[in-house]
């Protein structure tokens, strides 16, 4: 195969996507050490990482209206850049308050890249589906290495210079950007950016049923997402007795097997459909969780974290769906806006699942996205069986 621009515009976005993920997962193998350092509770650090990551979620919608007017590289460099001065100043927050506003600054930063990256991306590629599941290969080999890597620099070097790492990732791969990825034409370069504020325009992007409904399935699929990755190692150590050493392994390959299907499920819905691809991973994502609640011993481990890592990759599929009933003029801001939206509704995922483990064990907090799971697969087998045009 030639390599060829279009393939540096992938390499890099998804380089950029580990970058800012990185710096975020960073945060989380370190806590112990800081809540020790300020002398402060879990609940406490507890609330400075919701704020990023709600700061993430928020970040979507201004990253689509600042492509437009800046054009996508510009925003890209923008998040990689900031994640790498926010990491450094994390690594010398000198007391407690500054380092909650620079987590929530790092959330805002990282939240400007993805829909710029996807924007630049649909620009680039006519295989969306498979631009995005490379795209988001990024996300999960952040996921596998970040909390290896801090965790051993920590007990070595201390979590300061293990915060770092970010930065360290960071800062590389934004030179790289910068001097491999040509500055593009913005879309709307003169439209002054309160004008794409107008609720008026909001509204009329969410209120197209197309929108709406893939939103519901974004929501759904995104709040399961964030109840299984945030509580997967405790389940398994609760609920199957499990060791935490073999529970990290689990997770680790949960990552591993995401980072290797999401670009074949891409693919299947360039060339199959958007709604049977997704329909199918809905399938796949309950039968995993059924696995893993019912079946005991080896089969029900591997085989459940097999099947959700491909179901819970639905988002090549569904992400495309939004490109597909946008105008080009819409994509930029449209893209962001319903990313905040379906994010926004999906931060609340940990929250149910852990209340839900706590009254009525994790048999029936499992359970419960498995029923969401299934609403989403029967929502879109009555969408097409009718030929609802939603």
């Amino acid at each position: 195969m030639t390599w060829r621009y279009r393939h540096t515009v992938l390499a890099l976005c998804t380089f950029a996507f580990f970058a800012t993920m990185v710096a975020r997962l960073a945060i989380s193998p370190l806590v112990p050490a800081i809540t020790d350092d300020f002398r402060i509770g879990n609940t406490v650090i507890g609330i400075a990482l919701t704020g990023m990551w709600l700061a993430y979620a928020v970040m979507q919608f201004p990253s689509g209206i600042l492509a437009d007017r800046f054009g996508e590289r510009s925003i890209v460099l923008l998040s990689v850049g900031g994640t790498t001065v926010m990491s450094l100043l994390l690594a010398v927050s000198p007391f407690y308050a500054l380092f909650v506003l620079f987590v929530i600054g790092l959330g805002g930063v990282a939240g400007l890249h993805y829909s710029a990256a996807t924007t630049l991306l649909d620009r680039t590629y006519e295989n969306l589906g498979f631009a995005i599941g490379v795209h988001t290969i990024g996300s999960s080999a952040a996921g596998l290495i970040a909390p290896v890597a801090v965790a051993w620099l920590s007990v070595r070097y201390g979590w300061r210079p293990a915060i770092a790492f970010g930065a360290a990732i960071a800062a590389p791969i934004f030179l790289l950007f910068l001097w491999r990825i040509r500055p593009v034409d913005p879309h709307r370069p003169d439209q002054p950016l309160r004008e794409r504020l107008k609720l008026r325009e909001l509204t009329t992007i969410l209120g197209k049923p197309e929108i709406a409904f893939t939103v519901v399935i974004a929501s759904v699929g995104a709040f399961v997402w964030q109840g299984t990755a945030s509580f997967l190692p405790t389940f398994l150590v609760e609920h199957r007795g499990q060791s935490p050493t073999t529970a990290g392994v689990v997770f680790s390959a949960y990552f591993v097997v995401q980072s290797l299907v999401k670009p074949g499920i891409g693919s299947l819905s360039d060339r199959f459909g958007r709604d049977v691809t997704t329909f199918g991973c809905m399938l796949t994502s309950v039968a995993g969780l059924a696995l893993f609640v019912a079946v005991p011993g080896f089969v029900g481990v591997a085989g459940g974290v097999v099947l959700i890592a491909n179901g819970l990759s639905w988002a090549v599929a569904v992400e495309p769906r939004f490109m597909d009933n946008l105008t080009d003029q819409e994509r930029g801001a449209g893209f962001g806006l319903v990313r905040t939206t379906y994010l926004s509704i999906a931060s609340l995922g940990s929250v149910a699942v852990g209340l839900f483990a706590d009254l009525f064990g994790w048999a029936v907090s499992f359970g419960v996205l498995m029923l969401l799971l299934t609403f989403v697969a029967v929502a879109l087998a009555v969408n097409w069986t009718f030929g609802l045009g939603y």
